[in-house]
Parts: C-alpha cells; structure tokens; sequence
C-alpha cells in the first residue's frame, strides 16, 4: 500500500539495525519531527513498540542484512509504501572482539556478511529507486575507527576502513545522479553497542589474556557522549543541500585523528627518499 501524503514538508526514511542504539535514537527522533520512517530489525518484536506510538508514519519490518533477498524486498516494500526514500540509513553491524591471531576466518567473515556485505545489499537494492525518483541521500554509520585502530578490535576496524571506502567511491559514481552520501563517523557512546547483543567474542588465548584486561580497563575509563544530543547533528545533514562526505559525532574524534594522521605525515615525509629511490627512471 502506497502511503499517501500531500505535504511534502516531511522526509522518508530506511533504517536498518533500528532496535537499539543510534537506530533507535534516530528512527524516534525523525518520526518526532514529523518525517516517515521504515525501521528495520532481525526480530520484529523488537520494534513493534514504533508501530503502537507513530502508527501509518512507520513502517516495521523484520530484515536481516545478510539476507540479499530479504534486503531487496524490504527496501522496495518501504519505497511503496511511502512513494519514495529520500534517506537510507546504513546503521545495522557488530564488533568481533579478538586479537588478529585469535579470531578465525568464520569469525571474521560473519562480521563482514552484516558490516559490509549487508549494507552493500542495502545500498544496491536503493540505488535503482533513488535514481527513478531522482535522488536520495544515503547515510553510512561508520566510526571513528574508520579512520584509526585500536588493539583487541581490529577485525572490526578493518570493517569500517573498509566501509569508508566503498562509501568514498560510491560518493562520486552517484553524485551523477542527484544522490547524496554522507559517511557518520561516532566516537565513543553509551549505547548499547558494547551490550552482549551488539558483541561477538572469538576464542581467546591465554597469552593475550592480562594485554586484553588493560585494554578493557582503560575502555571502562573512556568518556563516552550521550546518544540523545545526536539527532540534531543527522538533521543538519539530511536538511543541508550540500552535505559533507564526512561527519564526526562527538569532540573526541578530531583531536586524535588529527594526531595520527600528522604522525602518518611525518613517517612518510621522513622516509620520502626511500619512496621516491623507488620510482625509478620514468618510462
């Protein structure tokens, strides 16, 4: 059923990963303001709560982004639905806790099935929709571990530079046609991303066990910022005519950034000889 709306004053929304964290914060958030909203969950129930409150402006629908096929028909049940999309919120995934050496290649690949894959199923069942109705923007909830590593996590790191990089080029093959692209960058929250349901732990070995201790140790200290002061920041975007690719969330993010990449510039700058030694005669 089309949903059917004169007042063009709102916008459309597709959220993935909507049952808690960030995509609960910002599903609620959008419908509070008026706009409409397709949240998305692996279990129903889990949103069933959206339906009761906001009734024919939300959409609820069971999808795992593992599912390609589930994927394509809930993204095209949402675009009927409202007539249009005109933001698809890539927000579903999870981290794998483990050191390189510990975690498996299944563990591995079953982060990257929902991290990567999932939401290139999302992005690839929108696209065709958003060029028909001639544009769309669509948002990609990374982190600032995109951009740098932490120990213990770098599986899930590897994801989000991964992530970062395919919404990077994504950003110029469809600027073409009218659609935008926006990459989210949060820093440390207190949502409910460390929650038993949002982590995955592969086999430890004893040997990293008192290195993986500190490491939780110094997590448990971190500042961590308040998911309810972020709607406003996603509004800026999706309101903005001309939306930056990127976006941190939180004042945490840049000071670090910044530091690592002017040790990365130094490095090379120091070992620019080296680099350029090896380019050899032009041919």
């Amino acid at each position: 059923m089309k949903h059917q709306n004169e007042n063009r004053d709102y916008k459309t929304w597709f959220i993935t990963g909507a049952s808690r964290g960030f995509g609960r914060v910002w599903a609620d958030a959008a419908l509070k303001r008026g706009d409409k909203v397709a949240v998305t969950a692996r279990r129903l129930g889990s949103i069933a709560d959206f339906k009761e409150k906001y009734s024919e402006n939300v959409l609820t629908l069971e999808l795992d982004v593992t599912n390609p096929d589930q994927v394509k028909a809930a993204v095209e049940q949402a675009h009927a639905y409202f007539g249009r999309l005109d933001i698809v919120l890539n927000n579903a995934g999870y981290s794998l806790v483990g050191t390189i050496e510990e975690a498996n290649a299944d563990d591995v690949r079953a982060m990257y099935d929902t991290n990567i894959f999932g939401t290139l199923s999302v992005i690839q069942a929108a696209l065709p929709l958003l060029r028909a109705q001639g544009g769309g923007h669509i948002l990609g909830i990374s982190s600032g571990l995109g951009q740098v590593t932490l120990p213990v996590i770098g599986y899930y790191c590897s994801s989000k530079w991964a992530f970062e990089a395919i919404h990077e080029s994504l950003a110029k093959e469809v600027e073409p046609f009218g659609i935008k692209v926006t990459i989210i960058e949060p820093g440390a929250y207190a949502t409910e991303f460390g929650s038993q349901e949002s982590l995955k732990f592969a086999a430890g070995m004893d040997i990293y066990t008192d290195f993986k201790a500190r490491f939780f140790e110094r997590l448990k200290t971190s500042e961590r910022g308040d998911p309810e002061a972020t709607p406003d920041a996603i509004f800026k975007i999706v309101d903005s005519e001309h939306p930056p690719l990127r976006l941190f969330l939180g004042s945490h993010n840049l000071p670090w950034i910044r530091a690592a990449y002017a040790e990365r510039l130094a490095t090379w700058e120091e070992w620019e000889p080296v680099s350029n030694a090896a380019q050899g005669k032009s041919k």
